[in-house]
């Protein structure tokens, strides 16, 4: 991955998103795009929408979501400590002594998950996992209206940590899910414009809220009025000790972008990635999917009379933790063979599986 990648990729994922506040990540995508898109816009819902105008081919969709995972400051105790809800699925075992920031109206208050030392618990609970509700943030006040002073009920939370470079071509970071996918989107619509006119008309689209209920998805799809979508999303890498592949299949970091393969996803789009990425040389993995996927790509499938969807997976470990662990390689794959499939899709191509 080229520096200036690197850099992007790092500010995205560092700027904070959580569901429903995901401004300041989709100002830094509308920043990196602007001088390539035809045209960009926004919607009520916050999604953002770049679109690279085609030969009048069929209208082609990509999508990553660009929320994390978080908390919501909701009540401060007399003593000046803040109680906070999830939003998304956040893992309560996780978050118990971590550093973490709040998003205020001022910007970013640095705070602690507290965590009762060792020493003080009963052994018979060292093994209990504290309810989120009980789990408490320590901003150093000693009052509820010093911590008023500077917190407001609603304001988010996100873990205080970045990326960092593991080995090789290796990353971690919070957040890679899915501002990663939203990286990949953003990236393929500046190369399939490097690479000259195509005949897709192409929408990146950076959707909100999928953390609660793919909502962005189900709105920009609406509106983008697609023929063919693909989301990329993360999907679960089952090449760490302590997950169970038979359940999900056999998915490696570093292997290449995965291709689900399913009743969510349309037989002939699916055939069309398979084909270019042999064609390509783009080494690929796949996973089999029986049911809806989860992911933004479920309700793409279902927008209006029905779009013709397919959904690219990067292999992540610890998914929903603030130490995901992801290939830059992976990423650097996803977008070459995406920008291969929407250059080769035009009005000559039926997606219509029968």
């Amino acid at each position: 991955m080229k520096a200036e990648d690197y850099d992007f990729l790092k500010a995205l994922v560092e700027t904070p998103s959580p569901s429903g506040f995901e401004q300041p990540a989709q100002r830094v995508l509308a920043a990196y795009l602007q001088d390539t898109a035809t045209e960009i816009r926004s919607d009520v819902m916050g999604n953002l929408v770049a679109h690279l105008q085609g030969n009048g081919g069929p209208r082609v969709m990509l999508a990553g979501h660009c929320d994390e995972i978080g908390f919501m400051v909701q009540y401060v105790d007399d003593s000046g400590y803040l109680y906070f809800g999830a939003i998304g699925g956040v893992d309560p075992h996780l978050s118990p002594g971590q550093r973490i920031q709040i998003h205020t109206a001022t910007g970013a208050l640095f705070g602690v998950i507290g965590k009762k030392a060792i020493h003080l618990i009963e052994p018979k609970d060292r093994d209990t996992v504290i309810k989120l509700k009980d789990q408490f943030i320590d901003i150093g006040c000693s009052s509820r209206a010093e911590a008023e002073a500077l917190v407001a009920i609603g304001d988010p939370v996100t873990f205080a940590v970045g990326m960092e470079r593991l080995q090789g071509d290796r990353a971690t970071s919070r957040a890679f899910d899915d501002k990663m996918g939203a990286f990949i989107v953003a990236r393929t619509l500046k190369k399939v414009q490097s690479l000259g006119p195509v005949a897709a008309e192409l929408f990146a689209v950076s959707t909100v809220q999928e953390e609660v209920g793919l909502r962005g998805a189900a709105t920009s799809t609406y509106g983008v009025r697609p023929d063919v979508g693909i989301v990329v999303e993360v999907t679960h890498a089952t090449d760490t000790p302590d997950v169970e592949e038979k359940g999900i299949g056999r998915v490696e970091v570093g292997l290449g972008p995965v291709i689900a393969r399913g009743a969510n996803i349309n037989p002939v789009l699916f055939e069309l990635i398979i084909q270019t990425a042999a064609e390509e040389h783009i080494p690929v993995q796949v996973i089999g999917v029986p049911r809806a996927t989860g992911t933004d790509a479920n309700v793409m499938q279902l927008s209006r009379s029905g779009v013709a969807t397919a959904l690219i997976g990067i292999p992540l470990r610890y998914m929903h933790t603030p130490v995901e662990v992801l290939s830059l390689t992976d990423l650097e794959n996803s977008i070459k063979l995406l920008s291969a499939v929407v250059r080769k899709i035009d009005s000559a191509q039926s997606f219509i599986p029968i």
